[in-house]
């Protein structure tokens, strides 16, 4: 069954391609496609294009199809070519003609724009939710590790004293800055598109504003146009926050491979959670490390491939846009595996102690050395050509095994609980209660 088809059949080659894994992606989206049509149907009888009695049928059995979807016994056939025609040719199964009356003043473009836009709702608090279970993985090891100095590096090359507390802290607060670009993208996805229909409205006298409300969106996407315009940006949108939130755990998971490793052995996993090699008996590989690096690498192009597949098109719904969720929908649950296993893996780590205390080490300390003769008075180039000289003559020494760094964010003044606020504050800005507490009335008998 198609939506669109009059007195004419499609060549089954031309259907294939088109339909391409929409009928496999669409089961994502097919929660929000219904409770989208129980909102469609209650603005309907409210401004008289349907009755009360038929509105009441047509959600009555709407909520029993999102019931089925909960309990994984909904399909789509595979004669139907979308979520969308499953929904409608269900409600027509059971209803008859009031089923047929579900479409009037809505297209499959703001369907599914609307559906798209509380998946990515849906996705993003995922995915804010597992950021926060790292974010606090990370705080509680900064914390357990503050006092475990580590070689810090530029270029790769020994420059100056770290900690664990440090490291730890880092990746932490850079989780606040990736739930700050997400909340970003949420603010552009969390704008209601339903009423724009095909992308020029509709002539009869529907409520968007009353859709708005009853979905829990935030706004309206107001000029219709705009509104079709938004496919492809919303996703774009975020997938370039999901992309800045790749890149932490991309460079984390390469610092630990770097760590891991024999010639740096800052630290130490559990045999469980290392793998081995067929060959060499000693082996313990970072595989997951570098499946994390490489997973978020790829997703780190995902803006780009959004980009690329809407280049050039004019206003107005495009085909190409269906390929959108290919690439995108799948990267939610590949990022947040990601999240996971870098949980499991920093919560079992264990630090190496008095890594620093090796003589590879001694010129860490040098700036340390530099500004203990400046406080003596002497000025700090001098200082600074005083210490040069002795490295270069071959008899720098250092006796400083600790940091007494008093600044804020330096290894004796982590922060930590100001960067606890400001995730706090950012997480709470979303408020997602506003959704689940309009999901749960639009399904209340």
């Amino acid at each position: 069954m198609k939506l669109w088809q009059k007195n004419t059949n499609v060549s089954s080659a031309v259907e294939r391609f088109t339909v391409g894994n929409d009928r496999e992606i669409d089961l994502l989206l097919a929660p929000f496609d219904v409770l989208g049509s129980i909102v469609h149907v209650m603005m309907l009888a409210e401004v008289g294009l349907l009755t009360k009695s038929e509105a009441d049928l047509l959600v009555q059995e709407l909520r029993s199809i999102y019931k089925q979807i909960n309990d994984s016994q909904f399909t789509i056939h595979e004669s139907v070519e979308d979520i969308h025609s499953q929904v409608e040719f269900l409600l027509t199964q059971k209803l008859g003609d009031i089923g047929k009356k579900i479409h009037s003043a809505r297209s499959r473009n703001d369907q599914v724009l609307v559906d798209i836009k509380m998946f990515l709702r849906h996705e993003i608090q995922s995915l804010v939710e597992e950021m926060q279970t790292l974010f606090i993985v990370l705080q509680e090891q900064s914390e357990k590790y503050k006092n475990h100095l580590l070689p810090g590096y530029t270029h790769l090359q020994l420059a100056m004293p770290s900690s664990f507390g440090l490291w730890f802290g880092a990746y932490a607060e850079s989780l606040v800055d990736d739930t700050v670009l997400l909340q970003g993208a949420y603010k552009v996805v969390n704008k209601n598109p339903l009423g724009s229909a095909a992308g020029y409205g509709s002539s009869f006298p529907i409520n968007r504003t009353l859709t708005t409300q009853l979905l829990g969106f935030d706004d309206l996407n107001y000029n219709v146009v705009y509104a079709q315009m938004g496919r492809g940006k919303a996703e774009r949108t975020t997938a370039m926050a999901m992309a800045n939130l790749a890149d932490t755990l991309s460079r984390m998971s390469m610092d630990m491979c770097l760590y891991l490793n024999q010639n740096f052995d800052f630290v130490s996993f559990p045999t469980e959670l290392t793998t081995g090699s067929s060959i060499m008996p000693h082996k313990k590989n970072p595989d997951v490390f570098e499946l994390i690096r490489s997973h978020c690498n790829r997703i780190k192009a995902l803006p780009n491939e959004i980009m690329m597949m809407t280049t050039n098109l004019p206003s107005g719904y495009h085909r190409d846009l269906q390929l959108l969720k290919e690439h995108l929908f799948p990267a939610f649950q590949t990022l947040k595996q990601c999240i996971q296993m870098s949980c499991l893996m920093l919560s079992a780590i264990e630090i190496k102690k008095d890594i620093m205390a090796d003589e590879k080490y001694r010129y860490a300390f040098s700036v340390e050395e530099v500004n203990k003769l400046v406080l003596k008075g002497i000025p700090f180039r001098d200082a600074y050509q005083q210490v040069g000289a002795a490295i270069e003559a071959g008899n720098f020494q250092s006796d400083i095994k600790d940091m007494y760094h008093t600044h804020e964010g330096s290894i004796g003044n982590l922060c930590n609980q100001k960067i606890r606020s400001i995730m706090e504050e950012a997480f709470n800005s979303f408020h997602f209660e506003k959704i689940s507490q309009a999901y749960q009335k639009l399904l209340e008998n």
